[in-house]
């Protein structure tokens, strides 16, 4: 199971690490009380093209997830689980940013879809197409099937390396997919920090853990 999600991801992180976090991550689950689930919440205004948020100018309407799932408790309690999820990653982690997204079909078409989250509004949803993959970092990941750890944005960009600065406090990046077992992508997980080199191994081996779970939650 962790060897093929590293193998699908290309990634390269101590497996025992990863199996270590798994556990303590299905403790922390099982334990739990139940997790209120976000139904609805603030979006940003979008800016030029689209891809990235205008900090500080929200929508006057809430984003719903009605609107894309069913409510029923069979959903609630898996949408429970990944708020769960989020909280265990902020905690383990103290990371800036983190949200799990979902592809879903629309009437857009294939986007994903945010389902849970930790830290500022954002976007909530991404459309999965290769133009849009050109100005996004989760659209590129979820169509290339490759996890994505940036740990100085600045140096990277100055190597020559793609990216698309959304938010200029982040420092590091990791963006990482979701497969179920037929090991489709059938989503992402994306986490921001506005420091410099915050993804080291231990860190990483939790992100992975958790993705390794997130998909028998997805709705």
């Amino acid at each position: 199971m962790i060897s093929s999600y590293l193998t699908q991801a290309q990634l390269s992180v101590d497996q025992n690490l990863i199996s270590a976090e798994l556990e303590k991550l299905e403790l922390y689950l099982a334990s739990s009380p139940n997790t209120k689930v976000c139904w609805e919440y603030q979006i940003p205004e979008l800016g030029e093209g689209g891809a990235c948020s205008l900090f500080g100018y929200l929508q006057d309407e809430p984003f719903k997830l009605t609107d894309y799932i069913e409510n029923n408790s069979q959903t609630e309690q898996k949408l429970a689980q990944l708020q769960a999820i989020v909280n265990y990653i902020e905690q383990q982690t103290k990371v800036d940013w983190y949200g799990i997204y979902q592809a879903t079909i629309t009437n857009e078409g294939k986007q994903l879809l945010k389902l849970a989250y930790h830290g500022a509004p954002s976007r909530p949803l991404f459309p999965l197409t290769e133009a849009f993959a050109a100005g996004s970092n989760n659209v590129q990941v979820a169509l290339s099937r490759k996890g994505r750890i940036i740990n100085n944005v600045e140096n990277y960009l100055s190597q020559g390396g793609e990216y698309y600065t959304c938010d200029p406090k982040v420092k590091s990046e990791t963006c990482l997919p979701l497969f179920n077992s037929q090991n489709e992508c059938v989503g992402i997980v994306d986490a921001e920090a506005f420091s410099n080199d915050f993804f080291d191994e231990k860190t990483l081996a939790i992100l992975i853990a958790c993705c390794i779970k997130i998909p028998h939650f997805l709705v």
